[in-house]
């Protein structure tokens, strides 16, 4: 028995936010602080970001994909036997989110949430996979919300503090689902992961827990060191993906794409340059829909199937990299 993808949607909340806004509203609440304009674009490549409403939780972004997913199949959600809530954000510390996607879907399927920063989505595919290869369900939802645009920090002392909380001005709002279930045919043939968690603070959102959560300047805002963390993920990047394809006799030329977790396009330009991809293999949505964290991979894998960059028995695969420091490497065959 393998596992398959059977689907995969993603939503993108229509309000766009550009770099101008964000630069002008940090401007308004920063005394003594005006970043220089076009410096985040230059910084990261990003021109629009999607921006949830107000009052908008992860749980609605990834009911939205999850309804238009279960729509677009002609399934109803009682046909799911597992909801896997897979993000960075949440909408409560208690209970888990998954538990409010289900019941705004109307499912009574068993739930739980993962949570790997931006790699949550791929871990929970890589837990769903487990779960079915053991026979416990056939069929499992794994969606994801994020609201990154509720931990930017607006109001900066200084330069420093506006480089540390830079990775925050990158973060967009999305949601996105997938189905896997039990097949005869082809579906998800490798997965690898690794950590280095030595480095889990170069990129962080303190607050809601014992460190620093007593910190009012720190607390609730993402910072991080974005050259420290990409620097640190490559070193692993390039190793971990070579022995993927050997350990699979493939080369990157049998992928159709390769779905990669993007925060910035200086970036995804060293990721280039060091894992060997070839360019035209990307699908490429930082610049124009920012970093939707734990989005990105089923986002990218939902456009290149709209666009028919892959189809049918296809080749595609995932590499997630993610604060903490974790690395992922997943391949699948689509189904024909």
């Amino acid at each position: 028995m393998n596992v398959a993808i059977g689907g995969v949607s993603a939503h993108l909340p229509p309000t766009l936010v550009a770099d101008r806004e964000i630069e002008e509203r940090i401007a308004r609440r920063s005394p003594g602080f005006t970043p220089r304009p076009g410096a985040i674009g230059k910084l990261s490549g990003i021109r629009t970001r999607h921006r949830a409403a107000a009052g908008e939780l992860a749980s609605d972004l990834a009911v939205a994909a999850a309804a238009k997913l279960l729509s677009e199949k002609g399934w109803g959600v009682e046909e799911v036997d597992l909801i896997v809530f897979a993000s960075a954000s949440q909408d409560l510390i208690e209970p888990a989110t998954a538990h409010v996607v289900a019941a705004k879907l109307g499912a009574s399927c068993p739930v739980f949430d993962v949570k790997n920063a931006c790699n949550s989505f791929l871990n929970g595919m890589q837990v769903a996979e487990a779960l079915i290869r053991g026979g416990q369900y056939r069929r499992i939802l794994v969606c994801t919300g994020e609201t990154g645009s509720r931990v930017v920090r607006w109001s900066v002392a200084d330069r420093a503090q506006f480089v540390d909380s830079l990775a925050g001005y990158t973060l967009s709002d999305a949601g996105a689902a997938m189905l896997l279930e039990a097949s005869a045919g082809p579906g998800i043939f490798h997965r690898d992961f690794s950590a280095d968690s030595s480095r889990w603070n170069v990129s962080s959102i303190p607050g809601h827990g014992g460190a620093n959560s007593r910190d009012p300047v720190a607390d609730g805002f993402m910072r991080g060191e974005g050259r420290t963390l990409m620097e640190s993920v490559m070193r692993g990047v390039r190793p971990q993906l070579d022995a993927a394809l050997a350990r699979t006799g493939l080369s990157r030329d049998d992928f159709a794409v390769f779905c990669v977790h993007q925060v910035g396009l200086p970036h995804l330009r060293v990721f280039l340059e060091g894992s060997g991809v070839p360019e035209d293999k990307l699908v490429v949505t930082i610049a124009d829909h920012g970093n939707v964290a734990s989005c990105s991979l089923p986002l990218q894998l939902s456009l290149a199937l709209e666009s028919g960059r892959c189809g049918p028995g296809d080749k595609v695969a995932f590499i997630g990299l993610a604060g903490g420091i974790s690395i992922g490497v997943l391949f699948a065959e689509l189904p024909s």
